[in-house]
């Protein structure tokens, strides 16, 4: 069963010009378990998709479904993690993590929320600074805390939206790292949303790449790497021919011509 299906989407936003297409019959499946990293040139209205598969806002035509449920508004089972960490300066790490259990579980004792956020926190080694305040924490720690209240509350699909942009590229290669071992032991259906082609490969089962604006789905690469993935990996030949692949198509997106082409 696909977790998540997007079915012949359109959108318009209003301006004072008129409406302004942003999606045209978009078509997407992510079966459940998969990593679905997607690409496109910018403003293409990849922001736009997460917000409709996070029930954030309605579709103006077609229908975004979630293992098996129409999307109709808002869903405590998607986890969402942004390229702020936007954590809340008055609540320490810990507090920070388990907030999205205070909002699904109410009824859960605190102790085992804590326990619950610990697990989490020790998995992408933050254990030892759950009682810091997020100002006292690195950027790229405050975006690991980021990540563990995302999947907190273990919600069936986590929508990511450039997490890691901000970040400086050894730090950003470090939380790449980190997420695949966080899929390994809490398996769950993601889609990110990403402009770094090496990102999109190393953490995706599948990439998808958005035409130009309105978007529709222009080429789907399925990633054919094994999923325990040494970084080392992006340095080989086959990753080469992937992205090779891929800056084409986004080429091709932004109407630009593509090396070699006829």
């Amino acid at each position: 069963m696909a977790q998540v299906e997007i079915r012949d989407v359109r959108h318009a936003y209003s301006t004072k010009a008129g409406p302004l297409p942003v999606l045209d019959g978009l078509e997407l499946s992510v079966p459940e378990g998969d990593f679905c990293a997607v690409v496109g040139p910018s403003g293409c209205g990849k922001s736009t998709l997460t917000r409709l598969v996070a029930g954030l806002m309605k579709p103006d035509e077609g229908e975004v479904w979630l293992h098996g449920e129409l999307v109709k508004g808002p869903r405590k089972t998607v986890g969402m993690a942004f390229q702020n960490p936007v954590l809340l300066e008055w609540r320490t790490i810990l507090d920070n993590v388990i907030l999205p259990l205070e909002i699904v579980a109410p009824s859960m004792p605190r102790k085992d929320r804590v326990a619950r956020a610990m697990e989490l926190l020790d998995m992408v080694g933050l254990s030892g600074f759950e009682n810091k305040r997020p100002s006292e924490l690195s950027g790229g720690m405050r975006q690991r805390a980021s990540l563990c209240r995302a999947i907190v509350h273990k919600p069936d699909v986590l929508i990511m939206d450039e997490p890691f942009g901000a970040l400086d590229a050894f730090t950003r290669e470090d939380l790449w790292q980190t997420m695949r071992a966080l899929r390994q032991a809490e398996p769950f259906t993601a889609l990110l949303i990403t402009h770094d082609l090496r990102e999109s490969v190393y953490l995706g089962d599948q990439v998808v790449v958005l035409s130009g604006r309105p978007a529709r789905t222009q080429y789907v690469l399925d990633v054919t790497l094994p999923a325990d993935r040494p970084l080392d990996i992006l340095y080989t030949q086959e990753v080469g021919e992937m992205l090779h692949v891929l800056r084409d198509q986004i080429k091709i997106a932004q109407g630009r011509p593509v090396e070699g082409a006829a």
